[in-house]
């Protein structure tokens, strides 16, 4: 079989996961709040990568000598960006739909540039302002704007989303340092799930028998989407190029919308599928105008 369809269809599942997963967020928190939520998801995320560590990086990592306090730096810096992104984009559950969540969770594609931008002066292409303003006026679409509860909601959401593309950003000057994408992955879940457990407990009640009750719902969004989702990223990234990737990506948007209006009855009107399409479109527009237009521009 092609290795580039296999590539293909690694890319695609992990959007699917990445995606239905947001039902799983939004229907586990009946018995347990957004932070021990997170934070379980995490740690579970962080036990079904670590098979994977020992399997495939551990000796390797053995052999390398890097101070421990800078790698520990670095995984803790990591994990701040990943809880925070996780945190917000749980609370934001409680207010809006999981179809905005989803959607406005996608935007971290068109902040990531932005960021290198302004922050480590790398040339952006001129396409991503339009996508911007294209973003923008799909969020208008997509959010209820006479809805306060919907709209905090929202706003939570985009918080996340610079987030995870700070995460994006971080994680590429990580990667040129300390190249062992597996470990990161499964020691950045170990620490973002221990930032998680500290507002956890100060704010939620946590036990075993709360957490047993959304076992199912954290179990999928640990296992699955915070594990083993990224095991596909990593397959999907070793032989598509970024471009294409990010647009892949961004169907978790997609996904997660429709997951929604099937298991959670959450009805998308004609004005919040026009907001979704808007903002794909300038997600994919914001991918490929860089392509055709040749130009090169700075994203890490």
């Amino acid at each position: 079989m092609n290795k580039k369809f296999i590539s293909l269809a690694c890319a695609i599942t992990c959007s699917f996961i990445w995606g239905t997963a947001f039902v799983a967020q939004d229907m586990g928190m009946d018995y347990i709040g957004p932070y021990t939520f997170s934070a379980a998801r995490l740690a579970l995320g962080f036990l079904a990568l670590l098979p994977f560590f020992f399997i495939f990086e551990f000796k390797s990592v053995k052999k390398i000598k890097l101070d421990t306090r800078i790698v520990i730096g670095y995984l803790f810096v990591l994990g701040f960006f990943l809880a925070g992104g996780n945190i917000f984009q749980q609370i934001s559950l409680l207010y809006t739909d999981v179809a905005n969540s989803a959607v406005f969770t996608v935007l971290y594609v068109v902040i990531v540039p932005i960021i290198a931008y302004f922050l480590f002066s790398k040339k952006i292409h001129n396409s991503v302002w339009p996508s911007v303003l294209m973003c923008l006026i799909g969020g208008l679409l997509l959010s209820e704007l006479n809805n306060i509860r919907v709209r905090f909601g929202d706003s939570l959401v985009i918080i996340g989303a610079f987030f995870w593309a700070f995460h994006i950003v971080f994680i590429s000057k990580v990667l040129k340092i300390f190249n062992f994408p597996i470990t990161i992955a499964t020691f950045q879940c170990l620490s973002a799930s221990i930032i998680s457990f500290i507002p956890a407990f100060a704010f939620e009640y946590i036990s075993f028998k709360v957490l047993s009750m959304e076992f199912a719902e954290l179990l999928y969004a640990g296992v699955l989407s915070s594990g083993i989702a990224f095991m596909l990223q990593i397959f999907a990234q070793q032989r598509l190029s970024p471009a294409p990737v990010a647009i892949i990506f961004s169907l978790e948007g997609v996904f997660g919308s429709i997951a929604a209006w099937i298991f959670l009855n959450q009805y998308l009107n004609e004005f919040k599928i026009f907001g979704i399409i808007i903002i794909l479109s300038a997600v994919i527009f914001s991918q490929l105008a860089p392509i055709y237009g040749k130009k090169v521009y700075g994203r890490n």
